[in-house]
């Protein structure tokens, strides 16, 4: 069978799929890298919502994405911006989905680390109201026995008045933090609310301020997630890291090079990429457990295509085709959305995407993949 996909233009053009996936096996834990994947949330479809409705969320099939994601050895960073944090899930659901995950992964001797923001605030806020939100959510987080991710708040760039406020607020949260945990610089890129990040819109002048806080309080800081989509400057910060704070590439633009390193150093990941790309992900990881970067490469290298397709500007709107994967690849029955999210890109969006995962034989059942593509689009008019 053949598909006719719209391309960028609007032009219908055949395409015939793959017939068999590519075949990966789940595994063990990696030795070289620690790896997360940001796993998506499932829509309830049935759940009689509007886009301004709290979430609702189908917790049998978000529960068995995670077991997914486990069974390959990754890591779930849970509740983070590509579990829609911000965008459809507010702080009740994200609360929920910390608690239920965090004992899902007990169950299962699963790793998991969890997002801790301000999302609770709904206004402006001073920061005294900042801070006692994120302690909220980090008193949550370590009470469910995860790791903590502490993300960046747009309350707090709304608040505050320049890097002194955010190495008041940083420097307190660290120092009541019970564990180790996760920096997290998510770039305006994903976020328009946090330009201007650390107190300052120039990237050197925010990164010195960012260093300044890990080196104040080094044992309470396990690593950094760089989510700023520029490798060099990833590069140039993870060598000015204090000895043992890992940085955890955030890239999903540059990520197998920078994984693989170079002769100073390499970047773990945490990565929304990785969760449609998580098996493929993790057998790449494993090769390059073996010293085989160039294997690594040859597996990884190729997927850089669709990444980039799906994290195109807006980048924000990235969970859209995250979810669309997810359903061709049959982790969920449907392509509903918390939010109604799933309008957010375009039919020749979504055609690119099944292309390009197809191509990478990501679908574990090629068939099925089909014939739901068939049927959406069917749903926009192409007949033929």
């Amino acid at each position: 069978m053949t598909l006719q996909l719209p391309d960028s233009s609007g032009v219908l053009r055949t395409y015939e799929p793959r017939a068999e996936p590519l075949a990966l096996t789940p595994g063990a834990p990696f030795a070289s890298r620690t790896v997360f994947s940001a796993a998506h949330v499932v829509a309830d479809p049935y759940a009689d919502v509007s886009p301004d409705s709290p979430a609702a969320v189908d917790w049998d099939a978000t529960l068995a994405f995670r077991r997914h994601l486990w069974s390959h050895g990754l890591g779930v960073a849970e509740a983070m911006d590509t579990a829609q944090r911000g965008m459809g899930l507010d702080w009740a659901g994200a609360a929920e989905l910390i608690r239920r995950s965090a004992a899902e992964a007990r169950a299962v001797g699963g790793r998991i680390a969890c997002g801790v923001g301000t999302d609770q605030l709904t206004g402006p806020a001073i920061l005294a109201e900042v801070r006692a939100a994120y302690e909220e959510q980090l008193a949550l987080v370590e009470e469910s026995g995860a790791q903590a991710i502490l993300m960046a708040s747009r309350a707090l760039a709304a608040a505050a008045s320049g890097p002194e406020d955010y190495l008041e607020v940083y420097g307190h949260l660290l120092r009541q933090a019970a564990e180790p945990v996760i920096l997290h610089w998510l770039g305006p890129m994903f976020d328009p609310a946090l330009e201007g990040y650390w107190g300052s819109g120039d990237l050197d002048t925010a990164t010195d301020t960012f260093l300044e806080v890990i080196a104040a309080h080094p044992d309470k800081v396990d690593g950094i997630k760089v989510s700023l989509l520029d490798a060099q400057r990833e590069i140039d910060l993870r060598r000015r890291l204090p000895q043992g704070v890992r940085c955890y590439t955030g890239d999903d633009f540059n990520y197998p090079e920078l994984i693989a390193g170079d002769e100073k150093g390499f970047s773990h990941a945490l990565l929304g990429i990785f969760d449609p790309l998580g098996p493929l992900a993790a057998e790449a990881v494993r090769v390059l457990d073996t010293g085989n970067v160039a294997g690594f490469r040859e597996l990884l290298d190729p997927t850089v295509e669709l990444s980039r397709h799906l994290f195109q500007a807006p980048t924000r709107f990235y969970k859209t085709g995250v979810v669309f994967l997810a359903w061709l690849a049959g982790h969920q029955s449907h392509f509903t959305m918390v939010g109604g999210l799933q309008s957010a890109r375009s039919l020749p969006h979504f055609a690119r995407a099944y292309e390009l995962a197809d191509g990478l034989g990501l679908f574990p059942d090629p068939k099925l993949a089909e014939e739901r593509m068939k049927n959406l689009l069917s749903l926009y008019g192409v007949t033929r």
